[in-house]
């Protein structure tokens, strides 16, 4: 990894992160992007629901974006660890800024902007592969955890602002309205990144392309610990964004307000997990924090009073945290020339769980009612942290 002799973000805290320009101006271009992807998300859910009524497709059109990162991570990662990391990064904007444009013409037929949401969400998992490469370039050892809990915590509360901004936009703007301004929002992040990231080509790597990231990925898989520490990162926390995503259909009234509880115990759990631990407590609390993630949800099948649920899902999202530790240790596994793919890989992956736990608990609640799938997906997500811990156990050792 690049070291340099100006004074970098160490450990200490997030203002130590944030004084440093360039990575002042990666996070700021990450949280408009996540702004304008939130806004462009939620606006196209509204307009599709408007157009058709189909439950299915309002919600593919919110969430499909993800199952088209894994292509991504798939052909192109290789990109992440070119020579010209901040040149691909900008370009990458730009085709973003192009592709949420064209969803604000009016009249785009359906299917044209459903093409535009899976280029979007494949060169969406290409755009942060490179964004986490450049972040180990600019940001030490010491402070990547630092980093990446600032990143967690702060794109969180832009995503639940996002939401609470598009609500009110809607009201006031049609949904290509919305996508103007979250066209806005990624011209912006193409600005900022454009005049704050300097260009890092330290990292020499084979031409990239869909051999070269088939190799690397290859290579990555080929490692136990890393496989361990990627089933961890991915699966127990898709399981339990699959038990979120059926709080509208077990009680449509405290959906809202379990799912903020959610969002406030995951910022608050990343906060304090990547601010006041050491790296060695992290790693000692991610076994107990991956299974405070999932068995607060056991508790649905007894259908307890509605506050008691309410507390349970905030401390279950502060078992998100745990992934800092997990993401802490697979970047010590990987060599330096492979860093930006595999924390795309490792993202791109993560989104994709996500999307099929979602997937997966509709499909098991269509037959045993909300309540019992959130059981059942928690129950699924203690048995692969269970089942694997020898394995994530050894990958902490080296």
């Amino acid at each position: 990894m690049s070291s340099h002799p100006n004074t970098r973000a160490t450990a200490a805290g997030y203002r130590a992160l944030l004084r440093d320009r360039e990575f002042a101006g990666l996070f700021l271009g990450f949280m408009l992007t996540v702004a304008a992807g939130t806004l462009s998300g939620f606006a196209l859910g509204t307009l599709v629901d408007d157009r058709t009524g189909s439950p299915f497709l309002t919600a593919v059109s919110m969430y499909g974006a993800t199952f088209a990162t894994v292509l991504g991570a798939l052909t192109l990662m290789s990109v992440a660890d070119g020579r010209r990391p901040r040149r691909t990064l900008v370009a990458l904007h730009l085709l973003t800024l192009v592709g949420v444009a064209t969803q604000a013409v009016p009249g785009l037929p359906l299917g044209a902007r459903f093409c535009l949401l899976l280029t979007l969400g494949f060169f969406q998992a290409l755009g942060t592969g490179v964004r986490l490469g450049l972040l180990v370039e600019i940001v030490p050892d010491a402070g990547y955890a630092t980093a990446r809990s600032l990143m967690n915590v702060t794109s969180g509360g832009v995503m639940i602002l996002g939401y609470a901004v598009g609500a009110v936009l809607l009201r006031r703007l049609d949904p290509q309205g919305v996508f103007v301004v979250a066209a806005a929002l990624t011209g912006l992040a193409l600005l900022v990144v454009a005049a704050t990231v300097r260009e890092h080509s330290i990292r020499l790597t084979r031409r990239p392309g869909p051999r070269e990231t088939w190799r690397a990925n290859v290579e990555l898989f080929s490692h136990p610990g890393r496989r361990a520490l990627l089933l961890n990162l991915w699966v127990p926390n898709g399981l339990v964004v699959g038990c979120a995503a059926l709080f509208i259909a077990d009680d449509a009234e405290w959906a809202g307000v379990l799912l903020a509880a959610s969002s406030a115990g995951m910022l608050l759990g990343d906060l304090a997990v990547g601010r006041m631990c050491t790296a060695e407590l992290r790693w000692r609390l991610a076994f107990p924090m991956r299974l405070l993630l999932a068995a607060p949800y056991l508790l649905f099948v007894l259908d307890p009073p509605r506050w008691p649920l309410v507390g349970a899902v905030f401390v279950a999202g502060a078992g998100f945290s745990a992934s800092l530790a997990l993401q802490e240790r697979l970047l010590a596994l990987t060599p330096e020339a492979v860093r930006g793919q595999t924390q795309g890989v490792e993202s791109a992956g993560r989104l994709t769980c996500q999307g099929l736990g979602a997937a997966l608990a509709g499909g098991v609640a269509q037959w045993t009612g909300p309540a019992a799938a959130m059981a059942a997906l928690a129950a699924a997500s203690l048995a692969v942290t269970l089942a694997s811990r020898p394995w994530v156990s050894r990958a902490g050792r080296g």
